[in-house]
């Protein structure tokens, strides 16, 4: 019988750290992605960051829908664009954002390099990992 109870009280602490460890888990992934987007005046540049992996990662599974195959498989240059392409878009996209604020447009956080490394690195990521 203690045994018997024992087991139900272990399950149902068990299933209930699951479901607060997958909620918090959840929470930080919606926060992270909302974060590039935020227009609050306390903005994380680490949630940012990770927002702009995420969305890199999806861009770049997306991606694999319209592109399956790799344009450089096979040759010594395939995995070049893991570091080549984030730093071309990198710096292409800061370029903008530096053409933005002579404009005096407002800009995005991936109008600077980091964060538009970030996101351009996890797309080729995925793209590196999952082209046929």
């Amino acid at each position: 019988m203690l045994e018997v109870l024992f087991e139900f009280l272990f399950q149902v602490v068990f299933e209930f750290l699951l479901q607060i460890f997958g909620e918090l888990l959840v929470e930080l992934g919606l926060r992270s992605v909302a974060e590039p987007f935020s227009d609050r005046e306390a903005r994380n540049p680490l949630l940012a960051g990770l927002g702009y992996a995420v969305l890199g990662v999806f861009a770049g599974g997306l991606s694999l829908i319209f592109f399956p195959r790799a344009l450089l498989r096979g040759t010594s240059l395939h995995g070049i664009s893991l570091l080549l392409t984030p730093l071309l878009a990198g710096g292409a996209m800061s370029l903008l954002g530096a053409w933005r604020r002579r404009r005096g447009e407002r800009l995005l956080r991936l109008d600077r390099f980091g964060y538009a490394f970030v996101f351009a690195f996890c797309m080729a990521l995925v793209r590196l990992l999952f082209t046929k």
